[in-house]
């Protein structure tokens, strides 16, 4: 195998294993917001969940575009 498609699925691998253990933090982080929205805290966890969010959409569009590009190099 290639060393592209190794690439490929150990980012998509190790990405899916970052954000689901992250997962747990992130809902209790929510928690905390709706349970407390005056909160000065929240509004710093606010700030850890919109970076969270933005860093597993960077992922998702890294991921895909490693998948096009093996697919573009294996088949094209």
């Amino acid at each position: 195998m290639d060393l592209l498609l190794w690439i490929t699925i150990g980012f998509i691998n190790i990405g899916f294993a970052v954000l689901i253990s992250m997962k747990k933090g992130m809902e209790s982080k929510l928690a905390f917001i709706t349970a407390n929205t005056e909160s000065e805290e929240s509004s710093t966890k606010a700030r850890s969940i919109i970076w969270w969010i933005y860093g597993a959409t960077g992922w998702g569009i890294a991921s895909m575009f490693l998948v096009v590009w093996c697919f573009h190099h294996y088949f094209g």
